[in-house]
């Protein structure tokens, strides 16, 4: 998910960040010999980074080099985000074999006929750890890779939605009204793909006390028009399971032919490996298609997401186009064409090096990782609201007592710990019960048993802080984070777009936990 820029106009981006009058000061030439210059010695270092519009001149690549890289310290540092599900370390091995894959785009099979291959090789591993019948060639299920989990989560719907128009079409029913059913924390991409394939959302709300969708109002959210049901493996708010399963049997139970798609971008990689004997995937027979995220606990760098289909039955032919592409007859089923080919060959080489064993190791650890955190939280007073015990993601979502009287709230609890480095969300719940106020704890592969030591220490030392902090100084201290954190977030926003009503956010407020 990008943000959608905005193109600054002449007058702004003449005006550009200095401060007023210091252009008309005149500090003398730096040095010409840009061959031998140190990078800031050169005219380079004093001058403004292009912004709006592309440079006459070259630049030395060197100094190129040094100007981004120095810009970019600004950004956080990726192992102290806590706020994200996504892979921010992988082995020097596989880091040397995706670097070697950059200059392959992966859609030139023609050319690139391994490296085809191995997304097959890692379509048929995924599909048979998500149990999909293997009994047959003709009825065999099917998948590929994608960008990430929205771009396979848009193929679902699509497949959903156009089977369903065609069983509609041919029993000479009215096809243009079609909904599907989801949970309100659903991730956003869930939302666009309902708005930019014309399908109606139909939501089960969360409460106070259940953040997952509610089986019983699922099913009876269902009618003709609805294409299928989605079910999360892993909420972004609390890393709660959905009960798919019970989904599954009122369906079969009230004879209702509605699909269920399964979105396992964060726990596909993790379900099986914690709790194999939770049924959620192709064992239950009202699934037909599950999408995950190998860039999450697929440990892959972003950004790479897969996506499997029971059988041809749940994709319709038509959607499928047969093209000649370099001399090379292809299948294809996507919503963009070139890409590279790094991250493809970044799954394979996780999946090949560790192997069943490996991953199971790396998610039980992780698991215990969480529910020691877990347990440190609690004794520090706060109220965990995420499963523990393998029972959700590894992660800790989190909230302060409401009866202890705090005279500040989590965000104020969330910006002390930025100030120490790390980026730990505080957000509201989904719809319906957006008065709770969370933080959330990703425990990745890289957040050691001694970082989240080190983590606890500094939550204690922020809650401290604040309460040696009267109420006007926290609140005070809250409104100027707020105002001079969010600065370079409203020069992204087009002013056309702010204030929408059409999405769950614009209706109800919500805010989006990080993915």
């Amino acid at each position: 998910m990008v943000h959608l820029a905005s193109v600054p106009s002449d007058a702004t981006a003449r005006r550009g960040s200095v401060a007023e009058g210091i252009e008309k000061l005149n500090f003398g030439d730096s040095a010409e010999d840009e061959g031998t210059a140190s990078v800031y010695g050169s005219r380079f270092a004093s001058q403004e980074l292009p912004q709006h519009e592309m440079p006459e001149r070259e630049m030395p690549k060197e100094v190129a080099y040094r100007m981004i890289r120095d810009d970019l310290t600004l950004d956080g540092n990726p192992m102290l985000n806590l706020a994200s599900f996504v892979t921010t370390y992988m082995e020097e091995e596989v880091e040397k074999l995706m670097a070697e894959a950059l200059p392959k785009n992966f859609i030139d099979y023609e050319e690139y006929p391994q490296t085809a291959e191995i997304q097959n090789r890692c379509v048929s591993m995924i599909a048979r750890m998500f149990n999909a019948p293997t009994h047959s060639d003709d009825e065999a299920a099917m998948g590929t890779s994608t960008v990430g989990s929205s771009e396979a989560i848009m193929l679902g719907v699509l497949s959903m939605k156009r089977r369903w128009q065609n069983k509609r079409k041919a029993e000479g029913k009215d096809y243009s009204k079609p909904n599907i059913v989801m949970n309100a924390a659903v991730q956003v991409c869930w939302e666009k793909a309902a708005r930019y394939f014309e399908v109606e959302e139909r939501y089960s709300f969360c409460t106070e006390d259940r953040y997952v969708i509610d089986p019983e109002e699922a099913v009876n959210l269902v009618d003709e028009n609805t294409i299928g049901i989605c079910a999360i493996i892993g909420t972004t708010y609390t890393g709660e399971y959905e009960d798919v399963k019970a989904i599954n049997d009122l369906l079969v139970k009230k004879n209702i032919d509605c699909p269920i798609h399964v979105d396992a971008a964060s726990g596909g990689f993790v379900a099986p490996f914690v709790c194999p004997e939770l049924q959620w995937d192709f064992r239950l027979e009202k699934v037909v298609s599950i999408n995950v995220s190998g860039h999450k606990y697929g440990l892959v760098y972003p950004g790479v997401g897969w996506v499997i289909w029971r059988s041809p039955e749940f994709l319709p032919k038509e959607l499928v186009f047969n093209i000649n592409y370099l001399g090379a007859d292809q299948a294809s089923f996507t919503l963009n064409f070139s890409k590279g080919a790094s991250q493809v060959i970044g799954q394979y080489y996780q999946m090949i090096r560790l192997g069943k064993r490996g991953y199971r190791s790396i998610m039980m650890n992780l698991t215990r990782t969480a529910d020691y955190l877990a347990a440190n939280l609690k004794q520090l007073g706060f109220i965990i609201m995420s499963k523990g015990g393998g029972q959700g993601l590894p992660l800790v979502a989190f909230r302060l007592d409401p009866e202890k009287g705090h005279h500040y709230d989590e965000f104020a609890v969330a910006h002390q710990l930025r100030e120490r480095g790390w980026v730990v969300p505080a957000y509201t719940m989904a719809p319906h019960s957006e008065s709770l106020r969370l933080m959330r704890v990703v425990v990745r592969e890289d957040f050691s048993r001694a970082r989240c030591d080190t983590l606890v220490k500094d939550i204690k030392l922020a809650l401290q802080t604040l309460n040696d902090m009267d109420k006007k100084t926290v609140e005070k201290h809250q409104e100027h984070v707020k105002n001079n954190t969010t600065a370079t977030k409203k020069k992204n926003s087009h002013p056309h777009y702010k204030k929408e009503k059409h999405s769950l956010q614009g209706k109800h407020g919500k805010t989006h936990a990080v993915c």
